[in-house]
């Protein structure tokens, strides 16, 4: 827990931060089915004001059954704990939530290996909480390429599931993924495309992170960009506050407020991350400054943002959008009942 930030924060700060709706659109529980250790973390999120969390259910290589089996986990915990935590079927859960004092908890997925070539597990899927799913995580799948593999582009399945996660009401998201899969999705997509966690690349360059002109066709066509608290994609292994503002001001700058979110990718459980990374070096290259210790944002760490965004010059809506307004208008656009 950062105890610096949470100190140095303003009053001011901490009210904003209550009045307005805040969102982390991407947050990382550890991935194993029946281990509830961790998630009374999720606590940290709601202490600092947070109303929504999106957490991730699988990523990569996992495979159709270890994704619901992670569903069907999270679900029952936060089912059996419904006095602090309301699961998101539609839009109006959110405002239910706060005016319930809840956290407001969805899901996502990292890579269309979630569904192999089965287009209908989209709507399980969806039915189940994903709001969002990425296209390929790192390395190439059936949908198209990931950011670290020779990237061909966005296949004819991946175009068949872009229709299909519009038609459900699912967000298409573009973090992880090549570039020419991701310029030719956000094209292709029915809806907005996202980039749920990643930064821009003219201040930190590294594959996980995008370029202006991917940055611009997102929010050309009305999508968002949440930036990412993962030290070594907001500088040299940097999860400073500073660093993060330093990422929001930019695509603020570039592309208006209106198109920036929070997806922090916070993990929970350093522990695991830091073994998995170390035993996974293809899908996590050392030279790229993956491996243990890498630093993250924490979530305590939101109302020092919130202070150093106000004292750049942000008003309180813009400051509203960032946190989570942003978010919420994608969602009402897109989601479906």
């Amino acid at each position: 827990m950062n105890a610096i930030a949470s100190a140095v924060a303003s009053p001011r700060a901490r009210e904003l931060l209550a009045r307005h709706l805040v969102w982390d659109n991407h947050a990382c529980l550890p991935l194993r089915p029946g281990d509830e250790r961790f998630l009374p973390q999720l606590e940290r999120h709601r202490a600092v004001g947070a109303d929504v969390v999106i957490v991730n259910v699988g990523f990569g290589q996992h495979s159709i059954e270890e994704h619901v089996r992670m569903l069907a986990s999270l679900r029952d915990w936060f089912a059996r704990h419904a006095d602090r935590y309301r699961l998101i079927a539609t839009v109006e859960d959110i405002a239910l939530a706060r005016s319930e004092g809840k956290l407001a908890i969805g899901f996502d997925i990292e890579g269309a290996r979630a569904i192999d070539d089965q287009l209908s597990l989209v709507q399980l899927y969806y039915d189940l909480g994903v709001r969002w799913m990425l296209l390929a995580y790192n390395q190439n799948n059936l949908a198209g390429g990931g950011c670290q593999d020779e990237d061909a582009g966005l296949s004819d399945f991946g175009r068949q599931l872009l229709q299909e996660m519009a038609r459900v009401g699912m967000l298409a998201c573009c973090s992880h993924t090549g570039y020419r899969t991701a310029r030719e999705a956000i094209d292709a997509s029915p809806t907005p495309v996202i980039f749920s966690h990643s930064n821009p690349r003219a201040l930190r360059d590294h594959p996980r992170n995008i370029p202006d002109d991917l940055i611009r066709a997102c929010a050309a066509r009305g999508g968002v960009i949440g930036i990412n608290g993962i030290g070594i994609f907001l500088g040299d292994n940097d999860a400073s506050s500073a660093a993060l503002a330093r990422h929001v001001l930019y695509v603020a700058d570039l592309v208006g407020v209106e198109h920036v979110g929070l997806g922090l990718d916070y993990t929970f459980d350093k522990e695991e991350v830091d073994e998995y990374v170390l035993a996974h070096p293809e899908i996590f290259p050392p030279h790229l400054g993956y491996g243990a210790g890498m630093r993250m944002v924490e979530p305590e760490q939101l109302p020092e943002l919130a202070d150093i965004l106000l004292a750049r010059g942000f008003s309180d809506d813009q400051l509203a959008a960032v946190l989570g307004g942003n978010w919420l208008r994608l969602a009402r656009q897109v989601w479906r009942a």
